[in-house]
């Protein structure tokens, strides 16, 4: 440092103009004993702002200072030979020779940047640091109760005969404790009370759509890295036929702001697995096993509906919020119990059961409301879409069909997160009239007279009695040409068995156009 500063005042007058060369001052060179000078940060380089005014008869002008600071393993790097080298790398364009004392300022004009900070991290996103921190809440109001309970059996009776005394004297303040608390509780709740973009519904909104947008962004990447090795290709018919339905989906209802302002982008897993979900950033991932469940392009389009409903209504935030309402209030109860029971064991059973009455009474009603009102935006959506909207309720019925020839046990729907598919079939029943009138409004090609449900019906029908006439035959297997009994003209025909994902493979291996063609999707 002591050889820097002697350079530069060896310096200074060819550094600066005339007029500034008397004025000229380093105060980083003097060595004042002051019990005000300021402690300068533990840096390794940093830089001042502070200029130092310049009164002088013929200007006013002001002089930034540099100040280095080099570390014991940095003083060769910072010597007064190395002044020129670090300022000025190889490569970097020199201007006048004087300016190696200028301030930093002037580098920073010419697109220099010397002090480098550690690359910014992307915060987490809210309801991650939640997921995160909802075990450890639980955790923290189980030792709390255990504590207070471990506290109180401690105390001889005398003790807690006065503790009990004093809680008398103090029940007003402790009631006017409480009321102040859910006075709290409510101006909270009606601080973040929303309204549902497409029902108009009141809903409870803790956690912001950009939040979950964020969230998104990670899960979406998490689910690209999980499902690389089994995505379809682009050029695969079946990746096509999704992706002309989503593109159709959002051009036709790009009347909603929160459609048209997602990218919308299609990912075909190559999976067995009935299911697909669309993330709240508009990443839609299908799977193949849901290609194989569908029987039409109109059933497809009402699928992708629903899945595209829960995104645009935010309903995983919604979710959330509810459910970080709940479990903030379980957790009073939560230390209620370990501070009450007697025993851990006991405390254990209680917890339990508390956690089972949350999921039946909270968690799972709301979760088969928001599946509910899925439907029916879906449905909306279809429509507008020029679906044939009566496909959506054949396709309930065809997985309550499925379930059964799989011999799945079927589970009261009070125990799922998901209404029953009967009761989707009436919901959608009852809502048809209404979206066949909404898809009439939108100048959509009229719909066949033969309605989907009465084939669907009469179909099933059919299959029952050539299922008992061939039960009646000892030694008889079920034969293939039974299902040519069926209706099968062109708007009477039974379900395809393969479902859409064969017809289209079926297709591009013969080169003919099957009965279910991207020119449908387009054409809807």
């Amino acid at each position: 440092m002591e050889l820097l500063c002697a350079r530069l005042m060896r310096n200074q007058r060819r550094c600066l103009p005339a007029y500034l060369s008397r004025s000229f001052q380093t105060s980083h060179c003097r060595q004042r004993q002051s019990t005000t000078r300021r402690t300068l940060p533990s840096t390794e380089l940093y830089s001042t702002n502070t200029c130092r005014i310049l009164r002088q008869p013929e200007t006013t002008d002001s002089v930034c200072q540099l100040q280095l600071k080099p570390s014991s393993s940095q003083r060769q790097l910072f010597s007064s030979q190395n002044v020129r080298t670090v300022l000025f790398p190889v490569g970097t364009p020199r201007p006048d020779p004087a300016v190696h004392c200028l301030p930093v300022i002037w580098l920073s004009k010419h697109g220099q940047n010397f002090f480098h900070t550690s690359a910014p991290h992307r915060a987490l996103p809210a309801p991650l640091i939640w997921l995160v921190l909802k075990p450890l809440q639980k955790i923290v109001a189980i030792i709390l109760g255990r504590s207070i309970r471990k506290w109180w059996l401690a105390l001889p009776p005398n003790k807690q005969q006065l503790v009990r005394q004093k809680v008398w004297r103090r029940r007003w303040q402790l009631v006017a404790g409480g009321m102040v608390a859910m006075v709290i509780m409510a101006s909270f709740f009606l601080t973040h009370l929303d309204e549902s973009p497409i029902t108009g519904r009141t809903r409870l909104l803790v956690f912001s759509r950009e939040n979950y947008m964020e969230l998104a962004a990670v899960t979406g990447d998490g689910y690209m890295e999980e499902f690389a090795e089994l995505m379809v290709s682009e050029k695969d018919p079946r990746h096509q036929v999704v992706e002309r339905v989503v593109e159709h989906l959002a051009q036709r209802n790009k009347d909603i702001p929160e459609v048209s302002s997602v990218p919308w982008r299609v990912h075909l897993v190559d999976s067995p697995t009935i299911n697909a979900f669309v993330l709240p950033n508009g990443k839609v991932f299908m799977f193949t096993g849901m290609l194989e469940a569908v029987a039409d392009v109109h059933q497809l389009t009402f699928i992708l509906g629903h899945e595209m409903a829960h995104a645009v209504m935010g309903h995983s935030a919604e979710q959330a919020s509810m459910s970080h309402v709940v479990d903030f209030l379980s957790l009073i109860l939560l230390t209620a119990i370990w501070a009450v029971c007697p025993r851990d064991s006991l405390a254990v059973l209680g917890q339990w059961i508390q956690t089972k009455l949350i999921q039946f009474l909270f968690d799972r009603p709301y979760s088969r409301k928001l599946e509910a009102e899925a439907d029916q935006v879906g449905l909306q959506l279809a429509a507008k879409a020029c679906a044939d909207v009566r496909a959506g309720p054949v396709f309930w019925q065809q997985m309550e069909i499925s379930d059964q020839l799989r011999g799945e046990p079927t589970v009261p729907e009070w125990l799922s997160t998901h209404p029953s598919h009967r009761n989707r079939v009436t919901q959608l029943d009852r809502l048809i009239p209404q979206y066949l009138e909404l898809r009439e409004s939108c100048s959509c090609p009229a719909l066949p007279a033969t309605d989907p449900r009465a084939v669907f019906a009469q179909s099933v029908k059919v299959l029952l009695d050539a299922t008992r006439d061939l039960e009646g035959e000892a030694g008889k297997r079920l034969k293939p040409q039974a299902l040519s009994q069926t209706p099968t003209s062109d708007h009477r025909r039974a379900p395809h068995t393969g479902g859409l994902a064969t017809a289209l493979l079926a297709s591009s291996a013969t080169g003919s156009p099957p009965a279910l063609t991207l020119d449908t999707a387009t054409h809807l």
